[in-house]
């Protein structure tokens, strides 16, 4: 009878021990340093600032470096159209256009360092992480697809010309053992719409964790009722144009006959 109890004993001891000796897997918390960006007349650009935490790191693989983090933040989704200019006869006309698909407006990502140090190729491409790793694909096309690589190049080029597309290797920065802080530059021309902030953490240059957010990117003043007026009400917004445009032109007609 003792035996018995004492067998049953080590079977519900065992498991307990073993399930204390499982390290927990760690975990992210994020937040923004605001939830809406507001677009006015006079706007030129802003950084957002995000602020995260390691929840369960091991303070040795801390101490080594071993944890690294990206931060994204990515805009809404929309079709582009890339197309290829040639000269005939002097004049530029388009030759060729392809049409990429889910491709983001806008796109900004920091790490703690270069992303082929924060882990392979292979997972960045699995996760869609980076401006050449983005996961777009054009729409109804069937030519050679080296022309395709050329169209995707030329966009993400003529992007990162515009400041939509920005990447900081060294924008995230650890302020304490587990509390890191990411800086993501914001394109004067960032469009409207709600984007998302996107955390990865790293160790060992494996993927363990994500977490996400929200960012609404909204125009505010006399630029939001145009775009309103615009959208919900085309025929009198056009009606309006037309007679500014009337009365500017009868205004400057009027300055000019009295000089």
């Amino acid at each position: 009878m003792i035996k018995t109890a004492l067998l049953l004993l080590a079977a519900l001891v065992v498991p307990a021990a073993a399930l204390a000796q499982v390290p927990q897997q760690e975990t992210l918390e994020i937040g923004t340093s605001t939830n809406q960006i507001a677009i006015t007349s006079d706007f030129s650009g802003a950084d957002l600032t995000v602020f995260g935490a390691i929840n369960d790191a091991d303070p040795m693989l801390l101490s080594k470096g071993a944890y690294d983090i990206v931060v994204i933040l990515e805009g809404p989704k929309a079709e582009a159209d890339v197309r290829r200019k040639e000269r005939v006869f002097g004049i530029w006309v388009n030759r060729e256009t392809v049409t990429f698909e889910h491709v983001p407006r806008s796109y900004s990502i920091s790490s703690t360092r270069p992303l082929d140090e924060v882990t392979t190729p292979q997972a960045l491409n699995s996760a869609g992480i980076g401006v050449s790793h983005l996961r777009i694909s054009p729409v109804g096309y069937f030519g050679d697809a080296s022309d395709v690589a050329t169209f995707r190049e030329a966009m993400l080029r003529l992007n990162a010309t515009e400041a939509l597309y920005d990447s900081e290797p060294d924008g995230v920065s650890f302020v304490s053992n587990s509390l890191f802080r990411a800086s993501l530059r914001l394109s004067v021309n960032i469009p409207q719409g709600t984007h998302t902030v996107r955390a990865y953490l790293f160790k060992n240059g494996r993927q363990i964790a994500t977490e996400t957010l929200p960012l609404k990117v909204v125009k505010t003043g006399l630029e939001a009722r145009l775009t309103v007026a615009a959208h919900e009400y085309p025929l009198f917004y056009g009606l309006g144009a037309v007679a500014i445009a009337l009365f500017s032109g009868w205004f400057a007609s009027v300055i000019f006959r009295k000089s």
